[in-house]
C-alpha cells in the first residue's frame, strides 16, 4: 500500500517596501518639521556625495523603519524625523522607496534624529517589547527599538520647544549620552561632521535650527546659501574691477591695457567705466 505524503507547506515570503504601508495614519505634528528635515539633507549633500563618491545612500524624512513583522504591518516599524542610511541604493529596482525594510537589506541606518514637539518623553521611552504587548497593541518604546533592536549607531533627540538637543552613541549595546564640545556641537566622528543648533532664518521662519558643521567648525551650508555667496563674491569682485578702471585710465593706460590688465574684454570695460 502506497502512502502519499502532504505537500512541504512553505512559509510566505516577508514583504518588501512595496507590500508594507508606507504611512500609519498619523499627522506631522509641527510646521518645522518639513523644512527641518529638507535643511538637513540640503546642507549635508556635499559631504555625503564625499563619503558616497558612488552615491549609494538614502535619506528618509519620516519614513518607516520595518524592523519586525506584526499584524498591522505598522506596528512593527518606526519612523524617525530624519535618518541616514549608508551603502544602500537610493532607490530599489527603479522605484522609490516606501519604506525601509531591514529585513530585506540588512544595513543599519547611521544616524536617527527624532524632532520632538512634546518633552521629548516618547522618543525617550524606554518601554521593552514583551509577550503582554501583543495581546494589549502596545508597541515598544521608540528608544528601547534603536538601541536594542535596530542599533542604530547615533541617535538625536531634538526639543523643538526648548531648543535643547540630545545626542546618543551606541557603545557596548547601549546608548551614551554625548557631550559636547567647545564649540557646543556634538561630534559625528565617522562621518566627519558635528550637529548642533543655529539661530537664522530658513524658509520664512526665523527660530532655531538643527545645522551640521564639519569637524573645523565651519557651518554646512545649503544649495540656496552657497548661490547666494558666490553672488556676493561676484558683485564684489565687479565692484573691485568699477573701482580699478578709472584709476588705470588716470595714469595713462588705454583700454585696451587696461583689459588685458584686468583680464577683461574691452567691451566689459566700456561698460564697467
Amino acid at each position: 500500500m502506497t502512502q502519499s505524503l502532504d505537500p512541504t507547506i512553505v512559509p510566505p515570503a516577508f514583504p518588501d517596501h512595496t507590500q508594507l504601508p508606507e504611512s500609519d495614519g498619523t499627522f506631522v505634528k509641527n510646521f518645522q518639521e518639513h523644512p527641518q528635515s529638507i535643511l538637513l539633507t540640503d546642507s549635508l549633500e556635499s559631504t555625503l556625495q564625499t563619503l558616497h563618491p558612488d552615491g549609494q545612500y538614502a535619506i528618509g524624512q519620516d519614513c518607516g523603519i520595518y524592523w519586525r513583522e506584526t499584524d498591522p504591518p505598522e506596528r512593527g516599524a518606526e519612523a524617525p524625523d530624519w535618518f541616514y542610511v549608508p551603502n544602500v541604493p537610493p532607490q530599489l529596482d527603479g522605484q522609490y522607496r516606501r519604506s525601509y525594510v531591514l529585513w530585506r537589506e540588512y544595513m543599519v541606518p547611521f544616524i536617527a534624529i527624532e524632532l520632538a514637539s512634546g518633552d521629548g518623553s516618547e522618543e525617550r521611552d524606554k518601554t521593552p517589547l514583551s509577550r503582554v504587548s501583543e495581546s494589549v497593541n502596545q508597541k515598544p518604546g521608540k528608544f528601547w527599538v534603536y538601541e536594542q533592536i535596530i542599533r542604530i549607531p547615533y541617535y538625536a533627540i531634538y526639543l523643538i520647544k526648548t531648543h535643547e538637543l540630545e545626542v546618543y552613541h551606541w557603545v557596548d549595546g547601549r546608548y551614551h549620552r554625548l557631550e559636547p564640545n567647545d564649540r557646543g556641537h556634538y561630534a559625528i566622528a565617522p562621518m566627519g561632521v558635528e550637529l548642533g543648533v543655529w539661530e537664522g532664518s530658513y524658509q520664512n521662519q526665523t527660530q532655531q535650527w538643527l545645522r551640521w558643521w564639519d569637524n573645523q567648525g565651519n557651518l554646512l551650508l545649503t544649495g540656496s546659501e552657497l548661490a547666494k555667496l558666490e553672488r556676493q563674491r561676484a558683485d564684489r569682485a565687479e565692484q573691485n574691477q568699477r573701482d580699478a578702471i578709472p584709476k588705470l585710465l588716470s595714469i595713462g593706460l588705454s583700454i585696451e591695457q587696461v583689459a588685458e590688465a584686468l583680464s577683461l574684454s574691452v567691451d566689459d570695460v566700456e561698460r564697467l567705466r
